[in-house]
């Protein structure tokens, strides 16, 4: 779809306030927006919002959010459930926009909606275009640096493609969820979606990333909680990665052998002499303030699951295979691994005994069990 300046003589690529009044001027009214984004965080913790891509129904715009840094203007348009707001893998670009505007509602996440219509569990947003609209997206910017300046033709014509066809997939796929009869089961996961709302990062919740963590003992899971916790508070203030403030690897050997003594620490796997030098101490004083004890319980070994409960997880899912067959739809869509699992150790708290999944294959599985 080639570029064109728009009737309202809005540049495509916004570099400063009056642009992007003239632009809000322009969205009033509107019924849906496409919505994208361009960041980088290889380098940092919080993301860096490089590009904001917004998608009308014949027009698209690039604002250059490192030019114009205050995105304040459109906060009344974002924040509100109207204009619909549609996304691809919504989840990241949510993540990265709340702390220029807050929290972003109303949505429309064309990958759910694809996937709940027969298409592919994670269908890309080329793949789908592809599929539902016969047009093939050039993919030679997809290792731009966005931060750098300035940006070339190709560069922003690729990332107003992303935009571009965000409002017809979402018409065709509307359509055909409301002619399976599926549209109130896409209706909860946007709900869901919606009220995510802040993104905001709670260090006392880190240790919920660690892989694992309910096969450790006690005093390990003591530990992992008051390691991740420094080490996300430290990532943070430094807006550094996790993994340099400290390993991934060299926080799960902290947390098997619990050195006591910066020697010992040293000893930790893939542990870089810098962290050593730097933040040994600060680490030791997370082990201490865990109040070990001064012998460990052996690390817990991996225990394959025994072979009832093997059969019983393997029953449940040729039972979600069978539903997704039956739908058309992804068995992964219906009910995760995890769950299954959990199903069968007797917890009923997942997502597939919620909602339209309930319905739909959760009852069936309760009574595989």
């Amino acid at each position: 779809m080639p570029s064109s300046m728009n009737p309202d003589n809005i540049p495509e690529m916004i570099r400063d306030s009056p642009g992007l009044a003239l632009l809000c001027e322009r969205l009033e009214g509107t019924t849906s927006i496409g919505i994208d984004t361009e960041f980088l965080r290889e380098r940092t913790y919080y993301a860096q919002l490089c590009l904001l891509q917004l998608g009308l129904e014949r027009d698209a715009y690039c604002i250059d959010t490192l030019a114009l840094r205050d995105l304040g203007a459109l906060r009344p348009l974002l924040n509100h459930t109207a204009p619909v707001k549609v996304l691809h893998a919504a989840r990241q670009d949510l993540e990265v926009l709340w702390p220029a505007v807050g929290a972003v509602t109303g949505l429309f996440d064309t990958q759910v909606a694809a996937a709940l219509a027969g298409l592919p569990a994670q269908v890309g947003y080329g793949e789908l275009v592809q599929r539902m609209l016969g047009r093939t997206l050039h993919k030679g910017e997809t290792r731009t640096d966005w931060s750098r300046r300035p940006l070339s033709t190709a560069q922003i014509e690729y990332a107003l493609d992303d935009v571009r066809y965000l409002l017809p997939l979402r018409e065709q796929l509307q359509a055909r969820l409301e002619q399976l009869g599926r549209w109130s089961w896409f209706a909860q996961e946007m709900t869901e979606l919606d009220a995510i709302g802040s993104f905001e990062t709670d260090p006392q919740q880190a240790w919920r990333r660690y892989k694992g963590f309910q096969e450790l003992d006690g005093d390990r899971q003591r530990l992992v909680q008051l390691l991740c916790a420094w080490r996300e508070r430290r990532a943070m203030a430094a807006d550094k990665p996790r993994n340099w403030i400290l390993p991934d690897a060299a926080l799960r050997d902290i947390v098997l052998r619990a050195p006591r003594t910066l020697r010992d620490l040293a000893r930790t796997a893939e542990m870089p002499e810098g962290i050593v030098n730097n933040s040994g101490e600060q680490i030791l004083e997370a082990i201490d303030s865990a109040g070990l004890p001064e012998r460990l319980a052996p690390p817990p070994s991996r225990q394959r699951p025994d072979p009832e409960t093997a059969a019983a997880v393997r029953k449940l899912a040729d039972i979600a295979r069978r539903i997704g067959t039956e739908l058309g739809v992804a068995p992964e869509i219906l009910a995760t691994r995890r769950e299954l699992e959990r199903i069968v150790a007797g917890k009923r708290d997942g997502n597939v005994l919620k909602g339209w999944r309930r319905d739909v294959v959760g009852t069936a599985l309760l009574a595989g069990l």
